[in-house]
């Protein structure tokens, strides 16, 4: 049988975004109840310079690319939802990734190596300290998402990260898209963002010990500078760990960010399956036709169950 092509996601106001090999769909649920998809063509940098699909470099784009998409669907779901406000222009965007890149470096650089110097009168070892600043990269993230977690639009946000995952593995399973194929499948997926964010945090910890301890300057600078190798590095493992998951030694990799994935993700209702299906049947392959029938009677829970297991497992 011939292998599905990788389809990914990311929740955004009241709905979803998939992006398939050839087109990214943002559907969304509008006030009055109908879902709204828009449809649009990948343009990725890879496909016009092959270079750019090499190991390292091609994670380092999709990383890039994911945060322009993303910036657009969320934009996109915000107007369709019924919130005030023009859908952001190019340089809105631009803006706003500039935005959020000084604020991550913040929140995940500047914070913790700048708090990691009270301990250098106490701690002399580079490795020690860069280990002490790893921790607090790591606490500063975790508490990040328990406080997002506590705002209600953020839950609803959520819910809708769980349809996706439910969804691409119904997909992924080879199902017919309903929610009553949908619904039984576990919402946390070993390529989920999130599980990026944590490998992330965890490479760069092994990373920056290789870098010494210099001065708070040089520190920020050298961390910043290294954040692309260290995405690369990030995606190569859990693009290795999608692949792989019934390896036991991958298992034990992406399991930390399995666990973290309940923090982000929540179970999604029927209608917010039915968003997330939505946008993901608008990016299939043309050559992908949904089967004549459903292959699960809607009674036989226990069968869909464990078809749902086998598909979480491969």
């Amino acid at each position: 049988m011939k292998k599905k092509p990788m389809i990914g996601g990311q929740a955004v106001i009241e709905g979803v975004m998939m992006k398939g090999p050839a087109q990214i769909a943002t559907a969304v649920r509008e006030p009055s109840g109908e879902i709204t998809v828009r449809v649009e063509p990948v343009h990725s940098i890879g496909e016009r310079y092959p270079i750019f699909k090499k190991p390292l470099l091609r994670g380092v784009i999709a990383l890039g690319e994911a945060l322009i998409y993303g910036l657009k669907a969320l934009s996109f779901s915000a107007q369709a939802a019924g919130e005030e406000g023009e859908e952001l222009s190019t340089k809105e965007i631009a803006l706003t990734m500039v935005a959020a890149f000084g604020l991550a470096v913040l929140l995940f650089v500047v914070v913790p190596t700048y708090a990691a110097k009270f301990i250098h009168s106490a701690v002399t070892d580079p490795r020690l300290l860069n280990l002490f600043e790893g921790m607090l990269r790591l606490g500063i993230f975790f508490v990040y998402v328990a406080a997002i977690s506590s705002m209600a639009d953020i839950r609803r946000v959520f819910q809708y990260h769980g349809a996706e995952h439910k969804t691409i593995f119904a997909y992924e399973a080879g199902l017919p898209l309903t929610v009553e194929n949908v619904r039984p499948f576990g919402r946390l997926h070993p390529r989920c963002g999130t599980n990026f964010l944590l490998i992330v945090m965890l490479v760069s910890i092994f990373m920056f010990a290789f870098l010494g301890w210099p001065s708070l300057w040089l520190r920020i600078l050298s961390r910043v500078l290294m954040l692309p190798l260290v995405a690369g590095i990030a995606y190569e493992i859990i693009r290795f760990a999608g692949n792989h998951c019934d390896n036991p030694w991958v298992s034990v990799i992406i399991k930390p960010g399995l666990w973290l994935q309940y923090m982000t993700t929540r179970e999604p209702s029927d209608d917010q399956i039915e968003v997330a299906i939505r946008a993901l049947e608008s990016v299939r392959p043309e050559e992908e036709k949904p089967l004549a029938e459903i292959i699960l009677p809607p009674d036989d829970g226990e069968a869909r169950e464990e078809v749902a297991r086998e598909a979480a497992s491969a």
